[in-house]
């Protein structure tokens, strides 16, 4: 349908430009507009698929975000954590303790671990896929087709149930033509990355294939306060190939793609120990008390080596029967690690003569897992104004790891060998109705049976308990569209994370008590509007989400070392936010975006136990902040492109703000209760990352050679160097350590697009 349009004078949109840049970011409708549209200036229409069924952002009644892959590739973003800051109210940050693994935060729900015995508070899917495990979830960039956000809950139409929300990844398909990209970029710390797309028709109009090889890699940007050298180094690579098979004469279509991801790197850890802390009496003074800026990239720990293995197989049918459209996505993901660690990030303290002594908590984990999953859907229209999607999930998941670990350089004890299995089967069913003119429902739901089971030696026996844990998400909403340009909504959702056992569990009582799910209970009302003839979107929403029986790590007495940190259900919280999103554009050639997002949220009881001299005391941790809620987070950005007699140039240049937040619940600053129970006053102030202003900037100059389309890119990422860590946590009163994020980055890439 055509939308109306409203002529509004075009000077008025020239004058309101510079408040556009002060109001917000990366909207879902901010694509490649110099590609699409050129003449007209409006904001270029995108088709989404938030809610399997392709329509205009503009029209669809939930938060979401769809980026623009071609200004992501223009600022020489490289992987899925330079979405941080750009999505309103979304934290990705890196993960050092497994491979490309990614600590996501949505609308400030988040779950920062990397075990395999926990299910993703943030969901990845990748063509239709669910990622059962953070580790692989950090992204290479090139070659996506379509990158979308949803945030809330979104149990009811993607995967597995999930409660923060999802990011959708989909790589493009063969072409069915001959053609070829090819990037290769070289930046500060050795940076250096290769990456190339291959097209090729098999068989005229029935079978076609893409084959893609990723290699990057890097010295790292960390500094060994002892040897002087580089730290942190990465090597990864991801190849494989696709298949399109489209027979003539038909509906039905076959896509398979057979990948691999491998990576090697150097793991390290920057040590916060104190000297008051048990391990500071035992750790060299250098190492001790350090800051969480610039100390950061000094590191000092034991060397540690990391290699991954990951294999995968995705295929998506699909078979229009004309009134019925049926999809069958299949997946199977393996990966295999190798890993030791320094986890407490120092060593003993330095004799004459020696480098290291030896190493204090030093880890050795090998481990394996696998998941399958199928899903399978029907979609179409049971009425002109009533449509559905409804279908079954099945998911299936099992791990394996064995530990070594070293204390105080007593040398490696007998390994915890621990495995488990996660079994999913689901319903669901999503239907809209529209009901009156210019009015819509929205409505549906999901049943969902997890079972989970564990089989634990700590060296020993302790267990091998299983749970199974149903229930029934639904979700509505409703939405008006007075005109094509405005469009009003409100929903209720209800996102459930399983139940599961601890893998970390060290007695027989931990190992064979599950810890319950979790679930939250999210309203939304919002606005998608359009102004000055399409040259002006703004979207707005405000949610408030009832979070209960909270998953946390937590800290009780038990185990061979006296303590063990298990997952606990420990109270209920309440998030609250507003979230922006805006695209303008002045000019054919000058496009802004900007997004803001704002949290507020406090928990409503938390309390726990840990070992107090050997006593269980009772903690009342409800003053201390939620992790990874940041109360604000802010992008604007400029694209601008201008022609030139070779091309175009290209400039593109953002800011983006995020205020800040902790990054694990912790023991800060305590007073004792009348009762004896310990009333910790907010987190230790060690794992706060500071506000981060970060300024990200390009230089591109497009060109053709000899029919292909060609690009030099010259790029800076964190311009003002703006130092901090990722991550960073407290054991016990042992020992701490942290991860820093990317310092001053900057480099060249030259490529080229054949079709």
């Amino acid at each position: 349908m055509k939308r109306e349009s409203r002529k509004i004078p075009y000077g008025l949109l020239t004058a309101l430009s510079p408040l556009l840049l002060c109001a917000g970011p990366t909207a879902a409708r901010a694509a490649d507009a110099a590609e699409a549209e050129p003449d007209s200036g409006a904001v270029q229409e995108v088709i989404v698929t938030a809610r399997r069924r392709e329509e205009s952002s503009h029209d669809t009644p939930v938060s979401i975000t769809s980026v623009s892959v071609a200004q992501l590739e223009a600022k020489a973003a490289v992987n899925i954590g330079d979405l941080q800051g750009q999505v309103p109210n979304l934290l990705i940050t890196q993960q050092n303790s497994g491979a490309a693994a990614a600590n996501l935060s949505m609308r400030g729900l988040t779950f920062a671990d990397i075990e395999k015995s926990f299910d993703p508070t943030v969901a990845v899917v990748v063509d239709g896929v669910f990622l059962g495990t953070s580790t692989g979830q950090y992204l290479d960039f090139f070659d996506i087709q379509d990158l979308e956000v949803f945030r809330g809950p979104q149990g009811t139409l993607f995967g597995r149930n999930t409660i923060g929300g999802v990011i959708s990844v989909t790589r493009t398909r063969p072409t069915g033509q001959w053609g070829a990209k090819v990037d290769f970029s070289y930046g500060r710390f050795g940076e250096l990355a290769i990456r190339s797309v291959f097209n090729a028709p098999i068989v005229e109009g029935l079978l076609s294939a893409k084959a893609f090889y990723f290699d990057t890699q890097s010295d790292g940007y960390y500094h060994d306060g002892i040897t002087g050298k580089a730290r942190g180094g990465t090597h990864n690579q991801n190849f494989g190939v696709t298949l399109l098979l489209t027979p003539k004469d038909t509906d039905f279509e076959a896509l398979l793609t057979v990948e691999k991801q491998l990576q090697w790197f150097d793991v390290v850890n920057s040590n916060l120990t104190l000297s008051t802390e048990a391990f500071g009496a035992l750790e060299q003074p250098i190492a001790l008390n350090r800051n969480t800026g610039k100390d950061l990239y000094t590191v000092f720990n034991t060397p540690g080596a990391a290699h991954y293995s990951a294999p995968a197989e995705t295929l998506q049918m699909n078979y229009n029967l004309g009134g019925v459209k049926l999809t069958s996505i299949t997946g199977y993901r393996s990966s295999d690690e190798d890993q030791t660690q320094d986890f407490d990030g120092a060593s003993e303290a330095l004799l004459p003569g020696l480098e290291f002594l030896a190493p204090l908590y030093y880890a050795h984990r090998i481990q394996s897992f696998h998941q399958f999953s199928e899903e399978f859907r029907a979609a179409g229209n049971i009425i002109d104004t009533l449509d559905y999607v409804a279908g079954v999930y099945y998911y299936d998941s099992a791990y394996r790891l064995t530990q070594y670990t070293n204390i105080t350089g007593t040398g490696y004890g007998p390994p915890q060998v621990v495995s488990g299995t996660a079994r999913s089967v689901a319903g669901f069913a999503d239907f809209d109705w529209q009901f009156y003119d210019k009015w819509r429902l929205n409505f549906g739901g999901r049943y969902t049976s997890d079972r989970k089971t564990l089989l634990n030696y700590d060296p020993g026996f302790l267990g091998s308990p299983s749970a199974t844990f149903s229930k029934f998400t639904p979700k509505v909403s409703v939405d008006w569209r007075p005109t094509t340009d405005y469009m009003f909504y409100a929903s209720w959702s209800v996102g459930e994370r399983s139940g599961g056992f601890s893998n970390r569990a060290a007695t027989v009582d931990s190992t064979n008590t599950p810890f319950q799910p979790e679930t939250v209970d999210s309203a939304e009302v919002g606005t998608k509007l359009e102004f000055l003839d399409r040259r002006l979107s703004v979207d707005l929403a405000y949610f408030d989400a009832k979070y209960k029986n909270m998953q946390q790590n937590t800290t009780i007495s038990g185990g061979p070392t006296g303590n063990q940190t298990i997952v606990t259900n420990v109270g209920s919280a309440v998030i609250r936010g507003v979230e922006m999103q805006i695209v303008a554009r002045p000019t054919t050639q000058l496009t802004f975006n900007g997004s803001l997002g704002t949290l507020s949220s406090h928990f409503n009881g938390f309390i726990t136990e840990a070992p107090v001299n050997g006593v269980l005391t009772p903690f009342n941790y409800s003053a201390n902040n939620l992790i990874y809620n940041p109360s604000i987070t802010l992008s604007l950005a400029g694209d601008y492109r201008v022609p030139m007699s070779f091309g175009d140039l290209h400039a593109n240049i953002g800011y983006r703000h995020i205020a800040s937040y902790d990054q694990q619940i912790s023991l800060g600053p305590t007073t004792v209760a009348p009762d004896g129970t310990i009333i910790v006053h907010g987190n230790d102030p060690r794992v706060r990352a500071a506000p981060q202003d970060l300024v990200d900037a390009s230089l591109t100059a497009d060109f053709d050679i000899r029919g292909a389309k060609s690009h030099v890119t010259v790029y800076g990422r964190n311009l003002t160097n703006d130092l901090g860590p990722t991550a960073a946590f407290t054991v016990a009163g042992l020992f701490s350590f942290a991860s820093a994020r990317e310092p001053r980055s900057y480099g060249v890439s030259v490529g080229f697009d054949l079709h």
